[in-house]
């Protein structure tokens, strides 16, 4: 499935999609970017509650294909600007990060 098509049959709100075609392989839970860097995979969507701008970059060297920011956590426009440039597909969930999961169980 899409980040585009995930987005809209799980209800998440784009935040920045520079590449919302980019297909979702799987799911990884994760706050603390040191363990995600060396546990998710890419094309992981990777559901968080980090909102700086560290979130760009581990999702860039993951190559996950998209974040999905959990509990409606909010981002800056600085952090939704470098997002766009290094390619990061971001969405938002106003669910907490489990319900998040199940939403896109069987999507992914």
């Amino acid at each position: 499935m899409t980040v585009s098509e995930l987005a809209e049959k799980c209800g998440f709100v784009p935040v920045c999609l520079p590449d919302p075609g980019r297909k979702v392989t799987g799911c990884y839970i994760g706050d603390l970017l040191s363990w995600v860097m060396g546990k998710a995979q890419s094309g992981n969507a990777w559901i968080t509650i980090m909102s700086n701008v560290n979130i760009a970059a581990v999702a860039s060297l993951t190559d996950v294909g998209v974040v999905i920011l959990a509990e409606g956590v909010l981002l800056d426009e600085s952090v939704v600007s470098v997002a766009a440039q290094k390619g990061i597909n971001i969405l938002s969930s106003a669910l907490p990060a489990f319900e998040t999961a199940k939403a896109l169980f069987d999507k992914v």
